[in-house]
């Protein structure tokens, strides 16, 4: 298990060597420029050349790659052109963001996914199987950004049960240390502002987790069905173990293993940036944060911002891979 986990670690190096050197060139094909974003309606020719210059950006182009892969090997993600912030210090404020609505969003698909496609697998070609086909085919094709504008409608202005923008009421001025906001509430026993948090977090975590919901709903009945017909499985009925203790020691567990894929992908696909459900709730994240830096070209923010995701959805996966061998002992990296 060591000499695997030191071999993914090593791949992780050429990983991200190549995701820098495509960001990188895909940033910069981007049409438009910095300085243009900067200066507007002030633009003119000598301003547009005297930022190209400031910033290096009038330098062939693999000897600003060269440069900015220095600032990598030295620790620095750069400093943003339109606020002049530390990328790394921006990082340390958005990701928690992120990462609270990401989990709030997995354990909502994950809490209601798995249950779900295993009843289902249970009463196959019944009532609920096909109900279940209907709800997991819905909750793929509805866009993230139309069922969250609908949620914000219904519960927030129709009904005003939950908030609709933001991560915390505007009001407040408790401090959060950490900046993962539930985390800072609960060390502090500030249950007013662990439900206000919380509130903020549902309507965006359920738009976020439809679509990850759909997909474990769908791999679960799928695997289910699989392994409920395998052999084991009936000599473990034949034997006479009780049902339930089939279903939990036998059926479900080695179903988990696609499921257990299904949920670190989508985990890691929903820490890259929830764009367009950090965008309609005003949620202060990664993907607000890289959707403004895309307006303003913003060559640091972006090439910092999506080389940071790049090595958390590879940390996810790896994680993923061993956690093969907790839910099936029999699975062993050589």
């Amino acid at each position: 298990m060591l000499r695997y986990l030191v071999r993914r670690l090593l791949l992780l190096i050429p990983i991200l060597l190549g995701v820098s050197i495509l960001v990188f060139f895909w940033v910069h094909a981007l049409p438009g420029s910095p300085a243009d974003a900067l200066l507007g309606e002030r633009a003119t020719a000598s301003r547009v050349a005297e930022i190209r210059h400031l910033y290096g950006f009038d330098q062939p182009i693999y000897v600003q790659y060269w440069k900015y892969l220095g600032t990598l090997v030295h620790g620095d993600l750069g400093v943003s052109i339109a606020d002049h912030r530390h990328v790394a210090s921006e990082i340390g404020d958005r990701f928690p963001a992120t990462l609270e609505l990401a989990f709030a969003a997995m354990i909502f698909a994950t809490g209601l996914g798995i249950p779900l496609g295993f009843f289902a697998a249970k009463r196959y070609g019944g009532l609920f199987d096909q109900s279940s086909l209907i709800v997991s085919l819905l909750g793929i094709s509805i866009p993230i950004f139309v069922l969250a504008i609908l949620l914000k409608y219904a519960f927030a202005i129709h009904w005003h049960l939950l908030p609709s923008v933001g991560r915390i009421n505007i009001t407040s001025e408790v401090k959060h240390p950490t900046n993962f906001y539930i985390l800072d509430a609960l060390i502090t026993h500030d249950w007013h502002t662990l439900w206000d948090v919380i509130r903020h977090l549902i309507l965006p975590a359920i738009a976020l987790g439809s679509i990850p919901l759909a997909v474990i709903m769908r791999i679960t009945r799928a695997s289910v069905l699989d392994v409920q017909n395998e052999d084991y499985v009936r000599t473990a009925r034949a034997k006479g173990l009780p049902p339930r203790t089939v279903d939990s020691r036998h059926v479900l567990r080695n179903a988990l293993l696609p499921v257990s894929t299904i949920i670190g992908l989508q985990t890691g696909l929903l820490l890259s940036g929830a764009v367009l459900t950090e965008t309609v709730f005003a949620y202060p994240g990664m993907g607000s944060w890289l959707r403004d830096a895309i307006f303003n070209r913003d060559y640091p923010v972006l090439q910092g911002g999506v080389l940071f995701l790049a090595i958390v959805f590879v940390m996810v996966n790896l994680i993923v891979d061993v956690s093969y061998a907790i839910i099936n002992p029999r699975i062993r990296y050589s």
